[in-house]
């Protein structure tokens, strides 16, 4: 069943939902729509996804009950401008989220785009974008997945965790539309003001920060201090030895005081 109204979704004039029972993975439609001329603003939500995947290839677990949904942005960027996206999206499902978490649960954010309670995995951000010729974008496609009802319980990465595993009660179409809401602000944001307004309150929700970190990179293992975000959105880490150097693809885990020790 497919509908293309806002289905009763509490959501601002810039979106259009389509909603659909099951799909491959909502990333698929929406680029299919991009492709066909689609406009910005669009949003593919389904309630069930068959071949979810996260980032590097990872399966992403899917069942009934958490959101799945993609929104098409074009933004009128460079690729480099487009990726720091990623930072809007974590940052708007924190702003979505937070008001609703109780004392004992600690929304946070973690490098480049996790968003994470109690530091367990709560949701998963994939972008995929197509440039135009001339080398702008012609568009970025936002994917999410947000364990609302349930939560994996074996993973590759992080663990993972859910909104009614901390007591928070919200429908799925409750989430869409807080996030929905949240990301618009601050796309507009971006628009007007850039990137600096974003990392100021990224940093301020920043799990690890000012703490010592493992980066994981494709070829080799860096320890260090994570010091800053820079204006690009490149995690900047602190070697033992003074040296500042610029992370910008790469997997990390926070180091423990125990771990320290």
């Amino acid at each position: 069943m497919i509908q293309t109204s806002n289905g009763g979704i509490d959501l601002p004039p810039f979106y259009k939902l389509t909603v659909l029972d099951t799909v491959g993975s909502t990333n698929t439609e929406a680029r299919k729509l991009a492709d066909a001329g689609e406009g910005e603003g669009a949003i593919v939500w389904a309630k069930r996804q068959e071949q979810g995947v996260g980032r590097r290839g990872r399966q992403w677990s899917s069942p009934e009950g958490n959101l799945y949904c993609s929104l098409i942005l074009r933004p009128e960027c460079d690729p480099a401008a487009a990726a720091r996206l990623s930072f809007l999206v974590a940052l708007a499902f924190h702003k979505a989220l937070a008001p609703f978490l109780g004392k004992d649960a600690s929304i946070k954010l973690k490098w480049p785009n996790d968003v994470l309670i109690n530091g367990r995995k709560l949701v998963g951000i994939l972008l995929e974008s197509k440039m135009k010729q001339n080398g702008m974008m012609d568009y970025v496609i936002a994917g999410t997945g947000v364990n609302i009802a349930t939560f994996p319980t074996h993973t590759d990465g992080l663990p993972a965790i859910s909104l009614n595993e901390v007591g928070v009660s919200l429908t799925v179409a409750d989430v869409l539309s807080a996030y929905a809401c949240a990301l618009l602000d601050l796309y507009t944001t971006w628009r007007q003001e850039g990137f600096v307004p974003i990392r100021e309150e990224w940093l301020a929700h920043a799990t690890g920060l000012g703490g010592r970190i493992t980066v994981r990179l494709s070829n080799e293992t860096l320890e260090g201090v994570f010091s800053d975000l820079d204006k690009n959105g490149a995690l900047v880490l602190t070697m033992d030895n003074g040296e500042r150097k610029l992370i910008t693809a790469g997997e990390v885990f926070i180091v423990s005081p125990a771990e320290i020790e």
